[in-house]
């Protein structure tokens, strides 16, 4: 007898584009629409999310908010595929229509989506169907036909047109599609409407899922795939098979931005492994750590017997067949090492979910997890990742070792290949002070996850990139693209991410000296983080803020929010960031009077720039030299940094060595020299659009009594306003509120405030009239 397996209840369309979703929320919350009444208590990727769910139409996301759960208002849990309730309004309007009208709507329905097969005109043709009926769909405003197809009013009333029919009509509906599915490349659409039409469990059309789904894979199609291999597990009658078929789906929709429906399905699966994957990108990173070093333990213990055969059992099974087949391409191991790792999956499996383990623990700054971590791969005989490896053995102090394993690891970043290894090797280069190579690096990764349909992976990329750019001053550029990538962190799903991403661009704001949005962009990274275990984003922001101090000459206040790095444990602070921190600690305890803990501090970073040779660590080196010491001591050490700086990148701290260097030798009665010092620092400053610094270099020019030069002409906006305000001045230009424009920033609206105020300050306007002709005019 066989049990019935009715098509499967149609997904939601793939959400159309953030902005465009935005366009249409109510404004006044941002990313949720109007008297929703739970704005306050989501998460702000839980808003973007809720909003992307619900295409956009308010009543489906005020529905959808008010049913999450309390894990779910806060990002912990997955959100529900749709909202159960509004759909009953619109099956009401597509049961009032006459059957034959909703058999055309049902067609195009099954034709448009889990994903776009094409096939709806070739369907009606190959039958021979009267289309007439449609003009009811019209008349209703359900739906209209154009030369290529049906487009109807809203994906909702798409979903209901293919759920309130029976399911035998749904099946014949499928059966047509897959009939006139007949060209080069069709296939695995072809696979999907039989698989959709299947009756019952079936081994044989399992397995045809199966490979259609691995052809979507290879052309970078994995939403496609997704849906393929989601719908071979439906059909697979053995229930190991089922769950390893679902974990497939789970990885193809995390590849393809849809994470809710990655975590939806993983909760389908008992793969500790699986779960643990997503919780390092949108959980708790210290569950993500247990979760994957569960998984990593019980795979390799698994793996060979007393007797030395493999072990088939469950807990090897599991994660070995799923992962290694699902996250090769991800994955932060070499090609080759894959390709020896699938001759035995579960020690490739354990291999694979052990660098995964490093990365959490190194994500939450947790020294001790480190070793941990380390300490099962030497009991297992497994090597760590090159540049996992490296961060690791840098934490322990164990700097040659780290330079090797990073020199290594930052040499696979040429053109093409994993996206992963290639954002590996940027995090290897940054560590070892070369920008130009992390740079080249990350974008290329970004490049390469684009091509490969991995749209998860391109946020993660410019989560490194943002450093690069950081250094070397290229803020402008550099912050729209943050943005940009929170934008897509949030979309997919990666809180964790995002997190990142805004205390990045509260050191951006740092940078630029825009107060107001760095303590917004720190408080939400490290209100998120702290929450989450994230050492890494919760020491970026507090070191953003410590920059913002610096640059106000809060001295005091920047040196102990500094000193706090070195004292933060675990998911509160981060080595590597403390490291990058300490020249800044440098500057700020010498100009608060406490140069004990600066010297000291200054010793060890000394050894690491020593050890890794980097000309810009070199130079910021010889900077705390300089600051450390007095008289023609320090002039040399000024002198030496310079040197250096020549030979690296980060111009915007060689910018701060002659701004320094210029007031010593203001002090020393340098005149001449000091003024070209200071002249050249400003003119620096002014480029970079730090004009707190470049205040800075102005003072001490009035003190030498030379008249510095005023700010730039209104003519020339970029080098007038910082980056954010120059976004913030545009889009108020082009005729956007307040609100539309904190929507779009993810900022509030008094902040937007704020920085329409010192726009019209700076530029010496009084009203968005005025601002308008300006931009014209530049």
């Amino acid at each position: 007898m066989v049990t019935p397996v009715n098509p499967p209840p149609i997904p939601p369309a793939s959400p159309p584009s953030l902005t465009h979703a935005w366009q249409r929320a109510d404004p006044a919350q941002p990313g949720l629409p109007p008297q929703s009444g739970l704005g306050p208590s989501l998460s702000e990727g839980v808003r973007v999310r809720v909003l992307r769910a619900a295409h956009g139409d308010r009543r489906a996301a005020t529905e959808l908010a008010s049913v999450l759960t309390e894990r779910q208002l806060t990002g912990l849990d997955p959100l529900p595929a749709q909202p159960p309730v509004l759909l009953r309004a619109y099956r009401q309007e597509v049961r009032a229509l006459p059957d034959s009208t909703r058999f055309l709507l049902l067609l195009a329905a099954a034709d448009q989506h889990p994903v776009a097969t094409h096939a709806y005109l070739r369907a009606v043709t190959a039958a021979g169907i009267d289309t007439r009926p449609l003009d009811a769909a019209e008349a209703a405003g359900l739906a209209h036909a154009t030369a290529d197809g049906i487009v109807f009013r809203d994906p909702w009333t798409r979903i209901a047109a293919y759920e309130t029919v029976r399911p035998s009509d749904r099946r014949e509906v499928h059966q047509l599609l897959a009939r006139v599915l007949r060209g080069e490349g069709e296939e695995p659409r072809r696979a999907w409407h039989h698989g959709a039409a299947a009756l019952g469990p079936s081994r044989r059309l399992a397995a045809r899922l199966r490979v259609a789904a691995d052809r979507a894979r290879d052309t970078g199609e994995h939403a496609l795939a997704c849906a393929l291999v989601e719908r071979a597990a439906a059909l697979a009658p053995d229930p190991h098979d089922r769950a390893l078929l679902l974990a497939r789906a789970a990885t193809d929709a995390w590849h393809s931005g849809d994470t809710d429906r990655a975590r939806r399905l993983a909760a389908a699966t008992p793969d500790d492994a699986l779960s643990g994957l997503l919780a390092l990108r949108a959980g708790n990173a210290t569950d993500a750590f247990d979760a994957l070093l569960t998984a990593a333990v019980r795979c390799a213990g698994g793996a060979r017997g007393a007797d030395g055969t493999v072990d088939r059992g469950p807990g090897a099974r599991g994660a070995a067949g799923a992962l290694l087949a699902t996250e090769a391409e991800a994955g932060p191991i070499s090609v080759g090492e894959l390709q020896a790792a699938s001759a035995r999956p579960e020690t490739g499996a354990a291999v694979h979910l052990l660098a995964r383990v490093t990365e959490a623990a190194i994500y939450t700054g947790d020294l001790r997890r480190c070793r941990e971590a380390a300490a099962v791969a030497d009991r297992l005989g497994i090597v760590p990742p090159g540049t996992l490896g490296g961060l690791a053995a840098a934490f322990e102090g164990r700097y040659e070792d780290a330079r090797d394993v990073l020199e290594a690891a930052a040499g696979r970043c040429g053109p093409g290949g994993d996206p992963t290894l290639l954002i590996h090797a940027g995090i290897a280069a940054l560590m070892l002070g070369d920008h130009t190579r992390a740079a080249s690096a990350t974008v290329r990764a970004a490049a390469s996850a684009r091509a490969r349909g991995e749209t998860v992976t391109v946020p993660q990329a410019m989560e490194f990139r943002v450093y690069a750019e950081f250094w070397t001053g290229r803020t402008r550029a550099a912050e729209a693209d943050t943005l940009d990538a929170l934008r897509q962190a949030y979309a997919t799903g990666q809180d964790n991410g995002a997190c990142h991403l805004q205390a990045a661009l509260a050191m951006f704001a740092a940078l630029t000296g825009d107060e107001e949005v760095c303590l917004e962009r720190a408080e939400a990274a490290r209100t998120y983080a702290l929450a989450r275990g994230l050492g890494l984003p919760a020491a970026l922001a507090l070191f953003a803020l410590a920059f913002l101090d610096l640059g106000a000459g809060r001295f005091a206040a920047s040196a102990a929010r500094l000193r706090a790095l070195a004292g933060f444990g675990p998911g509160h602070g981060h080595r590597a960031i403390r490291h990058l921190a300490t020249p800044l600690y440098v500057e700020a305890a010498v100009r608060s009077g406490d140069t004990r803990v600066a010297r000291a501090a200054h010793a060890d970073y000394d050894r690491w720039a020593r050890t890794i040779r980097s000309a810009d660590d070199l130079a910021l080196s010889a900077r705390c030299q300089a600051l450390l010491a007095s008289g023609p001591e320090a002039v040399e050490h000024y002198r030496t940094a310079l040197d250096l700086h020549a030979s690296g990148t980060r111009d915007f701290e060689r910018a701060r060595t002659e701004l320094l260097f210029g007031g010593a030798l203001r002090r020393l009665r340098r005149r001449t020299e000091a003024r070209d010092r200071l002249h050249s620092a400003l003119e620096a400053f002014e480029h970079f659009g730090s004009p707190k610094c470049a205040a800075q270099a102005r003072a001490e020019l009035r003190v030498l009594g030379e008249p510095a030069s005023p700010a730039r002409g209104v003519d020339d906006l970029a080098a007038r306003l910082t980056a954010q305000q120059l976004m913030v001045a545009r889009m108020a230009a082009e005729g956007a509120t307040n609100r539309e424009i904190a929507a779009r920033l993810l900022l509030s609206p008094r902040t937007i405030d704020h920085h329409l105020r010192g726009v019209f300050a700076r530029l010496g306007i009084r009203s968005r009239i005025e601002l308008v002709r300006m931009l014209g005019e530049g």
